[in-house]
């Protein structure tokens, strides 16, 4: 039987990465993973100094991870794949056959198609895989799923999340331009900040109220400094049980570092929780009683001793939201090693990945089409 630490590797993800040392220092802050091995970046120089910045032996660091996948085989416990997304398909598929459980950044991939080899090879393999959404490791985003859960909202009626950025229109402060990486500057069938942004929201969703997305009708447009990529997203979206969503989500709403904001209406009752407040998830009742929580009092999920690092007061962040995720991942392995499957009300498998990707490519079906589309 495996045990913890379970030994990692990262492919992508070099100190250079936008997400990367977020990775390293949440899948480490518990103590269930170990990073002891890298293909961190195509570019030898980042490559040579992330290993040496995080400590992963000259052995041990590779320059491209079909190395790594050969090299280490029968020595990890997983592989987190942290590449740039055009690439998942590919790293994916090929660590799927060398036997390694995955660990993939979102999006899985940039098309329902990609997703669909990605999904047969984890069926074809019996293998582990899932994604990581991180802002579902919130304690009061988890609060209000059990919130919602105990039916205290009554019949989920109505969503609305926003995740507005600014990043593609904010200048510098000596008036110099963004500069993202260029990987990101390129759409392809699915546009990126439908991938890196819109999957987000999909996930945020279903996750809160189970319940799944049927039909779509959306609005693209390009605001921003990159004229050749979408930049803003508007939805309207049909799911199961007569529920309705509308979403938004942009790079090009300045005043907005990260808005995300998740509004849920029920026949008894409403909910509010806001990524920039995260230690406070606000309700209102039928009597017009609102209501604010954080991890004291009356709550269930948000007080228990893994959510609290240190005590309320002193707030947790997008790191240990992080973390509360790499440690529902943890106990995933920990299932998948002795029983050959996992199941967990946290953290996204391959069969809600598949369908964010569905939703997303939907939606930009139907900024074509000026029509409903139906997933």
């Amino acid at each position: 039987m495996k045990k913890e630490p379970y030994q990692i590797a990262f492919i992508g993800g070099g100190v250079n990465s936008a997400i990367g040392e977020v990775h390293k220092a949440a899948c480490q802050m518990d103590g269930h993973f170990e990073l002891v091995a890298g293909a961190f970046s195509t570019h030898e120089e980042t490559n040579q100094k992330t290993a040496k910045t995080w400590g992963v032996s000259p052995e041990r660091t590779y320059s491209n991870y079909h190395e790594l996948l050969k090299a280490e085989q029968g020595k990890l416990d997983a592989v987190i794949v942290l590449a740039p997304t055009d690439l998942h398909k590919d790293i994916v598929i090929e660590a799927l056959d060398a036997g390694f459980p995955v660990i993939c950044e979102k999006s899985l991939a940039t098309s329902f198609e990609e997703g669909k080899d990605i999904a047969q090879k984890v069926d074809e393999t019996k293998g582990f895989f899932c994604t990581t959404y991180n802002y579902t490791g919130y304690p009061m985003v988890r609060e209000l799923k059990q919130y919602i859960a105990e039916g205290k909202l009554g019949t989920i009626q109505q969503v609305q999340v926003e995740m507005p950025q600014e990043g593609f229109m904010r200048l510098g402060a000596s008036g110099e331009p963004p500069k993202p990486q260029s990987w990101r500057l390129k759409d392809t069938v699915i546009p990126k900040i439908s991938l890196d942004l819109g999957s987000h929201l999909h996930n945020m969703i279903y996750f809160l109220t189970g319940e799944r997305p049927k039909r779509i009708v959306a609005d693209q447009a390009t605001f921003g400094l990159f004229s050749q990529i979408v930049d803003n997203v508007g939805a309207l979206v049909q799911y199961t049980n007569n529920m309705r969503a509308q979403i938004w989500f942009s790079k090009t709403a300045l005043g907005n570092r990260n808005g995300l904001r998740i509004r849920v209406y029920g026949s008894k009752g409403s909910a509010e929780w806001f990524q920039l407040e995260p230690e406070t998830l606000k309700t209102c009742d039928r009597y017009g009683n609102v209501s604010l929580r954080d991890r004291t009092g009356g709550v269930k999920i948000a007080n228990q001793p893994r959510y609290n690092r240190f005590k309320a007061g002193h707030p947790a962040g997008f790191i240990e939201a992080f973390a509360n995720y790499y440690e529902d991942i943890a106990d995933c392995l920990a299932q998948y090693f002795a029983t050959g499957s996992f199941n967990s009300q946290y953290v996204c498998g391959i069969k809600t990945s598949l369908e964010g990707l569905a939703m997303m490519q939907a939606a930009t079906r139907s900024a074509k089409s000026n029509k409903w589309e139906d997933l």
